[in-house]
């Protein structure tokens, strides 16, 4: 399993992993193949109707959020915040760098915040929890985002085969959980410590692709992690395209289950 310490490097995460929306962007085009389709912004937008005030999206990454809530909730100012100044580059502002455990804002400043698919990334998710509660009003809310213990099992499974063909020792490989410290079903417990209601919405999926591209440059947008893995990583990632292709010439179809959801925080 990926150490939790490589999960939450602030120099890894705002150099290698997010200092561009390259390896963000392939893991977001993979749900271009999603059934249902689920559009966590709009859901977000939907949750927010009844905000006032400024919304706070912490770990905006490219502004997927930050520019659709602008676009569904004209009448709130949206801030994006976010560790990695590279990834910020394209987001129009107002947006600035900050750390989600010491946010440069007032005490109940914002009528909601939003950390979506990122609380993982946290070394020390309850001090996030406590300044995201902080920044928000008494009647505001926080919405966070993650996926569930089991989510995307089959591309877990697929890096495992793959690694293991390219160790040809019948050696374990390490397993890969960089979502595991802040899960759907760890993470009622993280809010609950901090909000009186906490609203767990499930959002299964699944994902059905007919070319290998979208799977493998989803397993190489992890290349930030590559030295945790204890495998040659471009090797593996080749022979997982070389798996996904021969399922794909007896299968027709390669599917991935998702288990994504929101969590909708209240007082």
């Amino acid at each position: 399993m990926t150490e939790p310490a490589a999960a939450t490097d602030r120099t890894r995460l705002a150099e290698s992993a997010y200092g561009s929306d390259r390896h963000l962007a392939a893991r977001q085009a993979l749900y271009r193949w999603q059934t249902p389709r689920h559009d966590l912004p709009a859901i977000a937008a939907g949750q927010l109707r009844d905000v006032r005030g400024r919304v706070v999206d912490v770990g905006c990454g490219n502004g997927r959020f930050v520019q659709r809530l602008r676009e569904e909730r004209p009448a709130h100012t949206v801030l994006g915040l976010d560790i990695a100044p590279g990834i910020l580059a394209g987001v129009p502002g107002p947006v600035a760098v900050a750390d989600v455990t010491r946010l440069p804002l007032a005490s109940g400043s914002a009528g909601a915040a939003l950390a979506m698919h990122m609380l993982y990334h946290v070394p020390d998710i309850p001090q996030a929890v406590r300044e995201l509660a902080r920044v928000v009003a008494p009647d505001g809310l926080v919405i966070a985002s993650t996926n569930g213990e089991r989510d995307k099992a089959e591309l877990d499974d697929l890096w495992q085969r793959a690694a293991s063909d390219v160790l040809g020792t019948g050696q374990e490989p390490v397993r890969f959980s960089i979502g595991a410290r802040f899960s759907l079903e760890n993470a009622p417990g993280f809010l609950g410590e901090r909000f009186g209601r906490v609203e767990t919405i499930e959002l299964p999926s699944t994902v059905a692709v007919h070319d290998p591209e979208p799977v493998v440059a989803y397993l190489a947008s992890y290349r930030a992690w590559a030295d945790q893995y204890d495998v040659p990583f471009d090797e593996t990632v080749e022979r997982a395209r070389t798996l996904v292709t021969e399922h794909l010439a007896r299968h027709g179809v390669f599917e991935v289950g998702c288990r994504a959801g929101i969590l909708v925080c209240r007082r």
